[in-house]
């Protein structure tokens, strides 16, 4: 059931990192039911078994402190088999993950749908202001600005491995913020030159186009640094064709296949090792970082969104406006008002 569920879910998603998660939150639903109940798990879900799903995975506040209702057995045995990564309660934002695949499974697949159901709304309800109460913000991965991408930029060295990296992270960045599944499905022929050492990047397919019709608003400049590093990238690894980025063999040599998404996600946080900016940054970093940057240096919002390819406001607002409060004049007042008394 599972890996039908999966299959239906795979023609909905639109990049192997969305598929790729689907098919993990439908594999634990299935292991848990099978463990929690002793049976295969088939659609539809009941109701009370989604009530028991949140009451097993979410942490709730009692006289001996946090717990939840999952069984040590089943936790152990779940890790053990390689469903889940830790013993305990998952993320706030990992347990609502898993409720929302299994609602699109329902919808998908034509099924009375338990995840709408008022008495599993209100419990979820009830569960993010419980979090919320207890200041258990939702985890997001920190967001790479200007000054932290910069050390990480100097641990690429001049080898071929450390031209591709530098290549990479300033295409990621430099050019709105793509995300790891661009980065991964970049080839050259989508390339072109511009003026004065400038390049162009033709999205030919992204979360936000899925035909693959090429708009004037899927072509990205990479300019400044970034093209210096793509052109410096490109004369080393003599690439004309195929796939941009691309593995380094254990020989130094250059391969032929494309790096993965997975593969993208660990440069991102090898480098960020590296440089010694921190271990909780992730490939979405250089995406939120490019947006919250531009927050910072009082970019107009429409002209980032332009360049990001987000289609909603409330999407990228909350990382632009994070960016933004760090130089706000406005919260600058008591500090103006102090500077214009001392120089009076």
């Amino acid at each position: 059931m599972a890996e039908e569920a999966a299959h239906d879910l795979m023609a909905e998603g639109d990049s192997d990192n969305t598929r790729l998660a689907y098919r993990a939150a439908m594999r634990y639903w299935a292991a848990w039911f099978g463990a929690r109940y002793g049976q295969q798990m088939a659609l539809p879900v009941a109701v009370p078994v989604v009530v028991q799903f949140i009451v097993d995975h979410a942490q709730r506040s009692t006289k001996a402190g946090l717990e939840h209702q999952l069984p040590p057995e089943i936790d152990q045995a779940l890790v053990e088999a390689g469903f889940k990564g830790k013993l305990g309660a998952p993320a706030l934002n990992t347990l609502m993950h898993r409720i929302s695949v299994l609602s699109m499974a329902h919808h998908v697949s034509k099924q009375p749908n338990p995840c709408v159901d008022p008495a599993v709304k209100a419990l979820l309800s009830k569960t993010r202001k419980a979090y919320a109460k207890r200041n258990a913000l939702p985890h997001k991965q920190r967001a790479l600005t200007k000054e932290p991408l910069e050390a990480v930029l100097q641990t690429c060295d001049d080898s071929l491995k450390g031209k591709r990296d530098r290549a990479l992270l300033l295409f990621a960045w430099a050019s709105g913020g793509r995300r790891r599944s661009e980065v991964s499905e970049a080839v050259f022929d989508n390339l072109h030159r511009g003026d004065e050492g400038a390049y162009l990047y033709t999205l030919a397919s992204s979360k936000t186009n899925h035909n693959g019709k090429i708009r004037p608003e899927d072509v990205k400049p990479v300019v400044g640094s970034a093209a210096v590093a793509l052109e410096d990238w490109l004369q080393a690894s003599g690439i004309s064709s195929g796939p941009l980025f691309r593995r380094i063999l254990k020989n130094g040599k250059l391969g032929t296949d494309g790096l993965s998404g997975t593969a993208v996600r660990d440069i991102v946080k090898a480098r960020c090792a590296l440089a010694g900016v921190g271990e909780d940054f992730s490939a979405h970093s250089l995406r939120s970082g490019f947006v919250t940057e531009a927050g910072r240096q009082n970019m107009p919002l429409q002209e980032t969104m332009a360049m990001t390819g987000h289609r909603s406001t409330d999407t990228v607002a909350g990382y632009f406006r994070t960016g933004a409060a760090q130089v706000s004049a406005v919260a600058r007042m008591m500090d103006s008002g102090k500077q214009k008394s001392d120089k009076a």
